[in-house]
């Protein structure tokens, strides 16, 4: 059994609560998915649970962790930088569970992770890998050790379509009890059987929480539904406390006027009924004041980000070539390996295009040499949005600082209008970028583009860390954007709603897909 009793969380550098009083008990067979907008305090709490000491730099805690005769697994959500450097191979080596496989148990693991046997012995480095790859090489040594709780931060990011279903079986079927972070709202509909809600009201002044053991889809609509209720129910009371309290206000000034001009001679008897009158007035006030305390609230939420991205100088004629992209060989940076070849690739007008295939296969490399040749070009506006955060973004530098290229003041307020609107709260927008969630990275990024005026976005993995509430949104403003898209994608719900076509890359160039592969 596992257990949290009453954790706090206080955040060491703006002392805000990020989680306050929170309990939970985890059983053999729960599949908990940790949903929440970014920065909420999810990522931290699962790393507190695995390891206090990941946490102790940026976090004041208090509570108490109960673990019985568990042992548990934790799949971060990046790679860690003492690993970064490892080979395969020695990254394998470290664990003993490892020379404890027979080949035929790597086979069958390698197959099921759709890798090569050999890749247990690569000598490349741990960090040189796709982002999928990264992820599947962590899940398969945590498997090894065959845990009893598995501790998962993001594991549907970066990889492929075919390993997210194993993914999704993974969870399901695990002999023990999984909390797991997602913003994929496909495996949370899945696998998901207790959902464990974290939100920031009141402009991110008081955190709360819920725990629903029920499927994220029935958590969602019975949310919705009360929340409806509720507003109903006290938008009604509000209605006849205005009623109410007009009635009052006319029968005080009705006593009052028959006061102020009563004659001197009904001032003794009349008189004294009329401030007896309005004296029960008062403490009918009072009375009602103190019914009023125990209206019901308006139900509060934290709501998803709102945000617009593309104008009318986005738009793109239907006949524009955007992008005729060929190339003979795509290999590995280093050119040590031979990707895929005889690579075409055409985009026209508006077009909105996913690329989808197997980890490893080239789709970030392929995209970053479509962003070199786009990003160019005079005819059009490109702007690219990397998988990795870090390749455009100064960590050191604050989110205002890095959007402000004039250090006009009208356009520093403009972008922290902006940043409010993504859900930034004023500290937040003064921290550095490298203290912030992958989240809110990724809006900084957004923002980014959409104030560049860009008609052509170039984007890998664009709603990778999202939560399972903003990524309707996201969808909806890329779907909506009037320009043209081209992305790689392994969102189901995304490159179901907003692409036009679907392409896979694969060994031999680049397929059209049937759109089988994503269906939700």
């Amino acid at each position: 059994m596992f257990q949290l009793k009453n954790v706090t969380f206080i955040h060491r550098k703006d002392l805000r609560t990020i989680l306050e009083d929170f309990s939970l008990v985890l059983n053999k067979g729960d599949r908990a998915v940790m949903i929440g907008e970014e920065g909420n305090g999810k990522s931290t709490l699962m790393k507190w649970i695995y390891d206090p000491e990941l946490v102790d730099d940026y976090i004041e805690y208090k509570g108490e962790k109960v673990i019985s005769r568990e042992m548990m697994a934790y799949l971060p959500q990046e790679l860690p930088k003492k690993d970064e450097e490892k080979s395969v191979a020695a990254y394998f080596a470290e664990k003993e569970a490892f020379y404890e496989m027979t080949p035929k148990e790597l086979s069958m693991q390698a197959g099921e992770f759709h890798v090569e046997q050999e890749f247990f012995y690569r000598e490349q480095k741990m960090r040189t890998l796709s982002g999928g790859e990264r992820v599947k090489a962590q899940m398969m040594r945590i498997l090894m050790e065959k845990p009893t709780i598995l501790l998962l931060d993001e594991p549907s990011n970066d990889i492929d379509i075919e390993t997210l279903e194993l993914m999704e079986r993974i969870i399901n079927e695990f002999d023990g009890a999984v909390l797991f972070i997602s913003h994929d709202e496909v495996l949370i509909e899945h696998t998901a059987n207790r959902v464990i809600h974290f939100e920031q009201i009141r402009r991110k002044t008081k955190c709360r929480h819920t725990v629903a053991n029920m499927p994220y889809e029935q958590y969602v609509k019975e949310r919705l539904n009360s929340f409806e209720k509720q507003e109903q129910i006290a938008l009604g009371e509000r209605r006849e406390k205005k009623k109410r309290d007009e009635k009052i206000r006319r029968m005080e000034q009705s006593v009052g006027s028959r006061l102020d001009n009563i004659s001197r001679a009904d001032r003794d008897h009349i008189g004294q009924l009329l401030k007896k009158k309005m004296k029960n007035i008062k403490a009918m006030e009072k009375r009602f004041e103190r019914e009023d305390e125990q209206m019901s609230d308006i139900p509060e939420t934290e709501e998803a980000i709102f945000f617009k991205l593309g104008d009318k100088n986005s738009v793109i004629p239907a006949g524009k070539r955007v992008l005729e992209y060929m190339l003979p060989e795509l290999r590995t940076k280093d050119g040590s390996r031979l990707l895929s070849k005889n690579i075409e690739l055409k985009l026209r007008g508006s077009e909105k295009i996913g690329l989808i295939g197997l980890n490893g296969c080239g789709k970030t490399t392929l995209l970053s040499g479509i962003a070199e040749e786009l990003l160019k070009r005079e005819d059009i506006r490109a702007e690219y949005m990397p998988q990795n955060y870090e390749e455009l973004l100064d960590p050191d530098m604050t989110p205002v600082d890095y959007l402000d290229k004039s250090g006009d003041k009208a356009e520093r307020t403009r972008i922290r209008t902006y940043l409010g609107a993504l859900k930034y709260t004023a500290d937040e927008m003064d921290h550095p970028i490298g203290e912030l969630s992958g989240g809110q990275k990724a809006k900084v990024l957004l923002l980014k583009l959409s104030m560049s005026g860009a008609n052509v976005l170039i984007l890998d993995e664009p709603t990778r860390n999202f939560s399972p509430l903003s990524g309707p949104v996201i969808r909806l403003m890329l779907k909506e954007f009037p320009g043209a898209i081209i992305s790689v994608s392994h969102d189901r719900k995304y490159l179901s709603e907003v692409c036009d076509v679907i392409y896979r890359l694969t060994e031999n160039g680049i397929e059209q897909g049937d759109g089988s592969a994503v269906e939700s």
